[in-house]
């Protein structure tokens, strides 16, 4: 797929559908957080007609009968769907849908459809994290040209946006624990839904959101080996990830096991290839948007209530198996769960004079947790190209909400590829306790050959 230039674009974005959409209320100040907002920056309240209720503090605790070790269990297992949303009946609910989704069933009018379920707002957060983002309020800001944050700590900088950006900045430092690790797969299906599973093992250690917050400008560190299948195997990518990346741009290394050797990897980010994935995602499509902000122009067009993928347990239960889930050209959508939430509306269109695959992007980030939950992705011509969902849960135990498996629809291939399957995988850890000697370079090395 070749490189896009800004410059070429002219007018066709104009023909990706635009949605109306509230503009943010200027009357919201940090005075409002943990009052007529929550500590998050969301709108307390329910929504007129009772279809999104009221938030009274999400789930914090895990439920009865459910023990550490095992995998989260499922809250609403007794909640049973009001309806669905398909291709017969998808243009009455036109206005409250993304315009990805809505291209999936267009796509798929056979087998695409959306169970959707009543709205709980279950995303919850340590008091720390709250008292961290209501003080972030009055304190973060932008580094130049908004592609860094200067003076947050810990919690979300900018939980009353003004920007697009600002939004952006708050998916990629929400909570997401600490010391984290995981074992998970990913599947590239063919047309016909066959797959070859891959194993990936992963570990992150999340410096901004601790205690005190991080006192150098690396908000995190990320280390990801294959470890299935063969052929595949020992492939290792370390990533030092930043907070201003005006002074100091990620940095990343990669181990070749073919060549046993370290390597700097400067590619490793924008619209490169994501490790493994048959080239259907870029780099920074890595949970839904991830990297530098800085080749898109990103506008805050409003909040506004669509039904997106929440609470989907059911696709991590144990019960389901890999070959339930995987199916032709989309996940198996029985598995699936959307509910009606207040969701911040972003737009990300590319700079001139800079490339990228995507010539514009629009996201649809939860107002409860700042996980962006859909993602729209157009091409040159401004046509839809890629669609993107994150399934997500309640981690109750940590607490935070997060996601389970995210996909990433091709609608020009008719392929997708999936991340996060953890069905018959040992739970997240969330307290692994790890060192930041584990993510130095050398310790990549050692790695590869032990």
């Amino acid at each position: 797929m070749f490189r896009l230039k800004a410059a070429l674009f002219g007018g066709a974005l104009a023909m990706a559908a635009a949605i109306p959409l509230a503009a943010p209320s200027l009357a919201q100040t940090a005075a409002d957080l943990g009052k007529t907002l929550t500590p998050m920056g969301a709108i307390k309240a329910g929504n007129a007609d009772g279809t999104i209720p009221e938030w009274t503090g999400g789930i914090t605790k895990p439920p009865a009968g459910w023990q550490p070790g095992q995998l989260e269990t499922d809250p609403f297992a007794a909640d049973k769907p009001l309806f669905t949303i398909d291709a017969k009946n998808v243009d009455k609910y036109a206005d409250k849908l993304p315009e990805g989704l809505k291209a999936l069933i267009k796509q798929y009018p056979d087998t695409y459809k959306m169970p959707v379920y009543p709205t709980r707002r279950s995303a919850g957060y340590p008091q720390r994290i709250y008292d961290e983002t209501i003080a972030n309020a009055t304190r973060a800001k932008l580094a130049a040209g908004g592609n860094g944050v200067e003076g947050a700590k810990e919690g979300v900088p900018f939980p009353i946006p003004t920007e697009g950006v600002q939004a952006v900045w708050n998916h990629l430092l929400r909570y997401r624990g600490l010391d984290t690790t995981r074992r998970v797969g990913q599947a590239n299906p063919q047309v016909d839904g066959s797959f070859t599973m891959i194993m990936l093992e992963e570990k992150v250690k999340y410096l901004y959101q601790a205690p005190g917050g991080t006192t150098g400008n690396t908000s995190l560190f990320f280390l990801q080996e294959v470890v299935e299948p063969a052929r595949l195997a020992g492939e290792i990518l370390l990533v030092h990830e930043t907070i201003n990346q005006v002074a100091e741009p990620r940095s990343a290394w990669t181990y070749n096991p073919g060549q046993r050797r370290v390597r700097r990897a400067p590619n490793v980010g924008y619209d490169n290839p994501g490790t493994a994935s048959d080239g259907l995602r870029t780099n920074d499509n890595f949970d839904m948007f991830s990297g530098a902000p800085d080749r898109y122009d990103w506008k805050l067009l409003g909040r506004q209530e669509m039904y997106v993928p929440y609470n989907s347990y059911k696709l991590h239960s144990k019960e389901a198996t890999y070959n339930q889930i995987i199916k032709p050209r989309h996940i198996n959508q029985d598995l699936a769960r959307y509910e009606l939430h207040r969701v911040w509306v972003v737009e990300a269109t590319l700079k001139q004079g800079t490339s990228h695959v995507y010539a514009k992007r629009r996201f649809y980030i939860d107002e409860d947790s700042w996980q962006i939950l859909v993602a729209d992705h157009y091409d040159g011509r401004g046509q839809m190209w890629r669609v993107a969902e994150s399934h997500g849960i309640s981690y109750y135990a940590v607490p935070t909400y997060y996601t389970t498996l995210d996909t990433l629809y091709d609608l020009q291939s008719g392929r997708y590829t999936a991340i996060g399957f953890d069905n018959q995988e040992p739970p997240y850890k969330f307290d692994a306790n790890l060192s930041t000697a584990e993510f130095s370079p050398d310790s990549l090395r050692r790695a590869g050959v032990r």
